[in-house]
């Protein structure tokens, strides 16, 4: 099939192998595992992965309308703070709300009265306080982190006294394997001991990369299992990554090959400090536009069909087609040159994609198409003028 340029492609049957994993995990540890909606919006789908999870978790009121509209199960919500009026909307859509200050749990209880039918659940989310992951704009723990209530600042009298909070939440992690929960939690437990003393239900958030290869999955059904055994509560996780890892490709295609034969006089991020002679290579898909973890991680994401710079005997900066000057994707090699057409198809590209796209500069918005398990290609949504008009 020949699908518009540039387009995102999920597959389902490489997406429904990770819900899979996901699901023995769940069914092995006792636990729930929810879909963070954060990393994957796709509602498309919902219905496909709500088979195998058991809701998802909102970062805000639109997520959780689109959990209640198109999954129907569970639904979490968290954010940093509410609005009155967000409160108002989200209280007959979810079924655990999470606060992230006692003041707004302070203001929440003043203006709304506490379900007594037991359909909604409280907590608190807190901040253990160690980075497992080395700083930087993903790390909630970092000194100064405006996420989750810290030790020294916790009401553990008001916690432990009010029956509507029943659960915590943390979510520290960000990539991780099992050892970072492990020792996220064992802090969390520490610090935080009177609380967890009286928890209904945990929820240790995402970061948990529970679907790659390396990951120690009989490690966390134990961890999980000791946590329920400990404190007779439910536990939950809320992965996004987990669900979605490399299930998804982002296929464009070379506009123009401006700056054949140009080297680069120092090795940068994104040649892996080598420096060997490149090309530029411009694309109609942008890194600032259509893959911004790119530029925000950074990282640079795997392509089909290449190498590392040098590897091959045509090196190429890829880079968007906008008027940022830093829109480059990375640097990679081919064993033939690029030319004005030439299809490329990057991978792992269904995370922090859609959900994080821009119309700057306005440029197109990729569309999105399924391969479903019979190898058939289902365009599902084109993108235009419209779109980009609309947000403005």
């Amino acid at each position: 099939m020949n699908l518009p340029s540039p387009c995102y492609i999920v597959c389902e049957k490489r997406l429904t192998e990770n819900l899979k994993i996901l699901r023995q995990v769940a069914d092995a540890a006792g636990c729930k595992i929810l879909l963070a909606q954060k990393a994957f919006s796709m509602y498309v789908l919902y219905p496909l992965i709500g088979q195998y999870l058991d809701g998802t978790c909102a970062s805000g009121l639109h997520e959780a309308m689109l959990s209640h509209e198109f999954m129907g199960k569970e639904n979490h919500v968290f954010a940093a703070a509410y609005s009155d009026e967000d409160l108002a909307a989200l209280l007959p859509l979810c079924n655990h709300i999470i606060f992230n200050s006692f003041s707004q749990w302070e203001r929440f209880c003043k203006r709304y009265p506490v379900d007594d039918t037991n359909r909604i659940s409280f907590g608190i989310r807190i901040n253990p306080e160690l980075s497992t992951q080395g700083g930087g704009i993903y790390d909630p723990c970092a000194p100064g982190s405006r996420l989750g209530v810290t030790a020294e600042n916790f009401r553990f009298d008001e916690f432990q006294n009010n029956p509507a909070l029943t659960g915590l939440h943390f979510h520290a992690l960000c990539q991780q394997n099992v050892d970072a929960l492990e020792a996220t939690l064992a802090a969390a437990e520490k610090k935080f001991a009177p609380a967890f003393a009286k928890i209904k239900w945990l929820n240790m958030g995402g970061g948990h990369h529970i679907t790659r290869a390396d990951y120690d999955r009989n490690k966390l059904i134990a961890l999980i299992r000791s946590v329920r055994e400990k404190y007779g509560c439910e536990v939950y996780l809320e992965p996004g990554e987990a669900v979605a890892l490399n299930a998804g490709f982002l296929e464009c295609t070379v506009l123009d090959t401006p700056l054949a034969g140009h080297v680069f006089s120092k090795p940068d991020a994104a040649s892996h400090g080598l420096e060997c002679p490149s090309s530029v290579a411009i694309l109609d898909t942008s890194a600032a536009c259509h893959m911004p973890d790119v530029l925000e991680m950074p990282y640079r994401p795997p392509l089909q069909n290449s190498g590392a710079p040098g590897e091959f005997p045509y090196t190429y900066r890829l880079g968007g087609p906008t008027c940022l000057a830093g829109d480059f994707i990375g640097e990679y090699s081919f064993n033939t040159p690029l030319t004005p057409g030439t299809k490329l198809i990057f991978e792992d590209m269904a995370i922090y994609t859609m959900v994080k796209n821009t119309t700057f500069n306005g440029i197109n918005l990729p569309s999105i198409a399924i391969r479903r398990t019979n190898g058939t290609v289902e365009v599902i949504r084109r993108f235009g003028y419209e779109d980009f008009k609309g947000r403005l």
